[in-house]
């Protein structure tokens, strides 16, 4: 990489906005239904929506975002992570295409499958990209612009969406991708991708591009573990699932992931992005304007996510889990206690702020922590040897949790309630939150590498070392000779 007078700092802040834009656009894909479902159920709508078309538009993403995120693994680990983020950005772009020329909620429907593919790519690749091109002083914040992105990417969905049309709305969201399409051709393959294909030069000359010069002990012991565990493959690749399946450093950061995103998904962020003005109405009552607190809260929620970036920086990740975790179940349970005292008449005093200052407390805890954090750790967690194939399989969780929620509220809230839905949603983050308080080690100010030794209980011996510092300099001489 040539030389340049822009410092490691800034070089890290342009390859994360490229990750961020893409992720904007996520955030509008996923925000999308809360704008589209209620224009077209407006009467001069020239497509006809029933309950279960519309629950559909909104769910569907959930199902090809778990074969998204599982074709993730082989395009990331043979080709790269930049390959993969322009299949991502493409399959946006195509997917809006479909939408806005569709002349059947069928085709609308296709639209939205296109866009869970891009979105299940996406998920395990983000985390990657940035925890791989950052440093573990900044990583923290840096992983916390996606949950910022893709909050704002919310907001701009329903902002614009409340002013013009559907149609509208999607020419002036497509800027987004364009410019990640654009800015992604101007950043470097990622170092841990080119250490990991034995590439140790390239991944010299990378690292130290986005790094400088201060952090050589990190890219030393990622390029000695490398070799070493390359070795190691060479010889064990025969090995069974099970085997496989044995080791805590690869079953351990999977569990820990899989409760997170689903606290995540049960805290309230999937429901309000496409169920928002319902819900709203459902609480506050008909009087109230929900399309003004639906933006109104995604305000708050951009707001609370800037603040976690600062937050993330000072504060231990298991703090941070831990405690906005309890608060919102506990808002969740507020939230279930009044809807529930309102319509059996024990609650005589039902001001419209109340249920508004519960959303927000929960929108809070969602922001700062529920739906952040699992993208920080994420990006911390998973060892580089099983990094592709770990995140895929965590995000199952995520469509999963995903579908659930979006798929059954209408039909939840009509059998049990609104507050028996949030109750139902209360005991399933207190179940998650148990498994991460049992298992989520402290992964601040820690390197990939340490945090990889922790799981494995030791770290790599010196005559491990020794032995992947020979098969190093063997293959480097060797692809001197050769050039």
């Amino acid at each position: 990489m040539s030389k340049s007078r822009i410092s490691p700092f800034w070089r890290q802040c342009f390859v994360s906005a490229t990750v961020c834009f893409t992720t904007i656009g996520h955030g509008a894909v996923v925000g999308f239904p809360a704008i589209l479902l209620p224009q077209l159920k407006e009467p001069g709508s020239y497509l006809t929506l029933t309950e279960e078309a519309g629950s559909w538009i909104a769910s569907v993403m959930a199902i090809t975002l778990l074969l998204g995120s599982f074709m993730a693994p082989p395009i990331m680990g043979r080709l790269g992570r930049k390959i993969a983020h322009f299949v991502v950005i493409l399959h946006i772009l195509v997917g809006w295409l479909v939408i806005i020329l569709a002349k059947s909620i069928e085709v609308m429907i296709i639209g939205r499958i296109i866009h869970g593919m891009s979105f299940g790519l996406m998920l395990p690749l983000r985390s990657v990209l940035i925890g791989e091109y950052t440093s573990p002083k900044n990583r923290g914040a840096f992983l916390t612009t996606i949950s910022v992105t893709q909050a704002f990417g919310i907001l701009l969905v329903h902002l614009i969406g409340s002013c013009v049309s559907w149609q509208k709305t999607i020419l002036i969201l497509v800027s987004f991708p364009l410019a990640s399409l654009l800015m992604t051709f101007y950043t470097p393959e990622t170092p841990s991708w080119y250490a990991d294909k034995g590439r140790y030069e390239q991944c010299r000359q990378v690292f130290r591009w986005l790094r400088g010069d201060e952090e050589e002990a990190e890219l030393e012991a990622m390029i000695n573990a490398r070799a070493f565990k390359s070795d190691k493959t060479n010889i064990a690749n025969c090995r069974d699932v099970v085997t496989l399946m044995k080791k805590k450093e690869f079953y351990k950061p999977i569990v820990i992931m899989v409760h997170s995103y689903l606290m995540g998904e049960f805290s309230g962020g999937a429901l309000m992005s496409c169920y928002s003005t319902t819900v709203i109405t459902l609480m506050a009552g008909p009087e109230v304007d929900a399309h003004f607190w639906m933006v109104a809260l995604d305000v708050q929620r951009n707001i609370s996510n800037i603040i976690a970036v600062y937050v993330v920086k000072k504060v231990k990740r298991r703090t941070m889990m831990l405690s906005t975790g309890s608060l919102c179940i506990l808002s969740s349970i507020a939230i279930a206690g009044y809807v529930y005292a309102k319509n059996t008449g024990m609650l005589t005093y039902t001001a419209s702020w109340i249920p508004i200052l519960l959303i927000n407390v929960q929108f809070f805890t969602v922001a700062v922590g529920m739906v952040c954090l699992p993208y920080v750790i994420a990006g911390e967690i998973f060892p580089l040897e099983y990094r592709s194939l770990g995140g895929s399989i965590s995000i199952v969780s995520i469509a999963c949790g995903y579908f659930l929620v979006t798929k059954t509220f209408p039909s939840l809230e009509g059998a049990i309630g609104l507050h028996g839905a949030y109750t139902v949603y209360a005991a399933a983050m207190s179940y998650n939150l148990f498994v991460i308080w049992a298992l989520l080690p402290e992964t601040k100010d820690r390197t990939l590498q340490e945090i990889e030794e922790h799981f494995r209980g030791k770290p790599l011996r010196a005559e491990d070392i020794e032995v992947s510092q020979s098969l190093k300099n063997n293959k480097e001489n060797v692809e001197k000779a050769i050039s």
